[in-house]
C-alpha cells in the first residue's frame, strides 16, 4: 500500500482527540484546575500574551486557583484579562497575587455542563468522520488512477474504518471520564 497517508490520518485523528481534551479541561467542574485559565490572554506591554507565560499558576486548595505574576505591576492587566475571558469567576486581588475561588457547582449546572461536554464529544466525532470521508475519497481516487487495485482499496477502507472506530471509542471514554468528574460532588 502506498504511503497515501494512514499515518497522516492517524495524526489528524490524534490531534482531534487532543483538542477535545484541551477544550474539556476548560470546562469548570467545581474543582480548581490550572487549565481553566489556559486560554486567558493578557495585554502585556501592548502584546497579547498567555497568562501562563506571565505568572505561576497553582492550586493550593481544591477550590482555589492562585495566580502569582512574575511582574507584580501586571496584576491589573491580568485581572482585566480574566474578567474579559468570561470564565465566570471574579478575581480577588491582594496586590501580590490573584485568587480565583471556584464556586460549588449546583446540580442543575452540572447537568448543563454534561450536555456541553457531550456536545463537544459529538463535534469531535463529526470531525473524525469528516477525516474518514476525505481519506476514503483519496483511496477511491488512487484506485481510479490505477495506483490501487480493488483489493488495496478494500484493505485501505477497512483500515481507515478501524482507525475511526477506535477514535470514536476513545472519544466516548474521554467524554465519559469528564462527565464522571463533573457529576462528582
Amino acid at each position: 500500500m502506498s504511503e497515501f497517508s494512514m499515518d497522516v490520518l492517524q495524526e489528524k485523528i490524534r490531534k482531534s482527540e487532543s483538542l477535545l481534551k484541551e477544550d474539556l479541561a476548560t470546562v469548570r467542574a467545581g474543582r480548581a484546575n490550572a487549565a481553566l485559565v489556559d486560554k486567558v490572554m493578557v495585554e502585556y506591554y501592548g502584546t497579547p500574551t498567555p497568562l501562563k507565560s506571565l505568572s505561576n499558576i497553582s492550586v493550593p486548595e481544591p477550590r482555589t486557583l492562585l495566580i502569582t505574576p512574575f511582574d507584580p505591576k501586571s496584576i491589573p492587566e491580568i485581572e482585566k484579562a480574566i474578567n474579559i475571558a468570561n470564565i465566570g469567576i471574579n478575581p480577588i486581588n491582594d496586590g501580590k497575587v490573584i485568587r480565583l475561588q471556584i464556586p460549588q457547582v449546583t446540580e442543575e449546572r452540572r447537568k448543563e455542563l454534561t450536555k456541553t461536554v457531550k456536545k463537544m464529544g459529538e463535534e469531535t466525532k463529526v470531525a473524525v468522520r469528516n477525516l474518514r470521508r476525505d481519506a476514503n475519497d483519496k483511496v477511491k481516487k488512487l484506485e481510479k488512477a490505477g495506483d490501487y487495485t480493488e483489493d488495496d482499496r478494500k484493505e485501505a477502507l477497512d483500515e481507515i474504518q478501524d482507525m475511526v472506530d477506535q477514535a470514536i471509542k476513545d472519544i466516548d471514554e474521554i467524554v465519559a471520564a469528564k462527565e464522571k468528574e463533573i457529576m462528582e460532588v
